[in-house]
């Protein structure tokens, strides 16, 4: 447990994190977080106002096993399907948190208080799937502080628009490059377009952008050690920084145009960028980099619970470390492309990976809970 002396030590850096205009979400969930108290112990204690979930996440709270033994064997007597067991456990732990959340939704008009669901990673490249099944997992959960992650690969993008357009809040996750993060922020738009022809109240759409940024470093800097010149490695750490600056100008130039600028009068949210990966993967580097230098008014930093400690611990904020640096991030960038590291490969590549790590993931908690419900007499076909 968190103890009074820890919360006076370690709230002020969080405290100026938030003030600073970024909202603190856990980027974990797991049915012991929710039943001990953990989680609105970090609510009440450590500036957390919203939770992000993947199915890598859930593949490692379901898999344990540990809080859903009751749950398993009463789904087991119900001789339910492997899928629909784990859909009934995932979004029975999003409608937990959701209601733990739900004094932060309420006290800052739906911004925050937010807890995100993914669809099923399997659906990623196929439009019409994806729209049903955010649909069908926002009925589910039947929360109104929920929000449903889609993919942004290309066929994703469409549905951000039609599942805005029904009035559902969205998490886009799995941005890596920026002209996908300009087509993510078109899609937002469209939406909003055509929920406001719908005639729905803009007001209760909300969404996130999640931009990824420890995994454009992991990739780009292996490329610059291997180049090993002193200028290449000079470069390392640089990129992912950079990548998230620039999708923060964008940010900043779409959400300031005339198309948003129709909006507005229906009291649309802007999407904001969320930045995701931000636990440190290489241990030279400090492990509060993607949240020391992701620091601008608007945003979201969702954070294993390891970074959110060290951040309260000793982060190092000291006001916005963004918007003044756009011209050093273009040109870290193009002393990357300079090298002979192509953006555009290693940002397609990333999409690739990040989709297929989560269809592994998922279909490890297939399996995991087809094992449980055998043991426990049941086939789950």
């Amino acid at each position: 447990m968190i103890t009074v002396t820890e919360v006076t030590a370690t709230a002020g850096t969080l405290k100026r994190l938030s003030d600073e205009g970024v909202s603190i979400w856990l980027d974990d969930l797991s049915r012991k977080r929710i039943e001990s108290g953990n989680l609105a112990e970090l609510v009440d204690t450590r500036n957390v106002v919203g939770v992000t979930t993947n199915p890598s996440i859930f593949q490692a709270a379901i898999g344990s096993g540990e809080g859903y033994e009751q749950q398993l064997a009463d789904l087991a007597v119900r001789k339910v399907t492997v899928e629909e067991a784990v859909r009934m456990m995932t979004t029975a732990d999003v409608r937990a948190a959701a209601d733990i959340l739900r004094p932060v939704y309420d006290a800052t008009g739906g911004r925050d208080g937010r807890v995100s669901i993914e669809v099923d990673p399997r659906l990623a490249h196929n439009t019409e799937a994806t729209i049903a099944e955010a649909k069908q997992l926002a009925w589910l959960v039947d929360r109104s502080n929920v929000m449903i992650k889609i993919p942004a690969t290309k066929a994703g993008l469409p549905a951000i628009t039609e599942v805005i357009g029904e009035g559902i809040s969205v998490n886009v996750t799995l941005i890596f490059s920026l002209e996908r993060y300009r087509e993510v922020m078109d899609a937002y738009l469209a939406g909003l377009e055509k929920a406001k022809a719908a005639g729905i109240d803009l007001a209760t759409i909300h969404s996130v952008a999640s931009f990824f940024v420890s995994r454009v470093d992991s990739e780009i800097d292996k490329r610059l050690t291997a180049i090993g010149t002193d200028e290449a490695l000079a470069l390392k750490g640089k990129a992912a920084l950079a990548n998230a600056r620039l999708a923060y100008e964008a940010y900043e130039e779409v959400f300031s145009g005339d198309r948003w600028t129709g909006l507005t009068s229906a009291k649309a949210n802007k999407q904001r960028p969320l930045w995701a990966s931000t636990g440190v993967k290489d241990p030279s580097y400090k492990d509060t980099l993607y949240v020391d230098e992701l620091v601008a008014p608007g945003t979201v930093n969702t954070m294993p619970e390891a970074t959110l400690n060290a951040t309260a611990d000793h982060g190092d904020i000291h006001g916005d470390t963004v918007t003044g640096g756009y011209a050093q991030a273009r040109a870290d960038l193009d002393a990357v492309e300079r090298l002979g590291i192509s953006y555009d490969v290693v940002v397609k590549q990333l999409e690739d990976e990040g989709v297929a790590k989560f269809e592994v993931a998922w279909q490890d908690l297939l399996d995991a809970v087809a094992k449980s419900l055998s043991s426990k007499g049941v086939d789950g076909e």
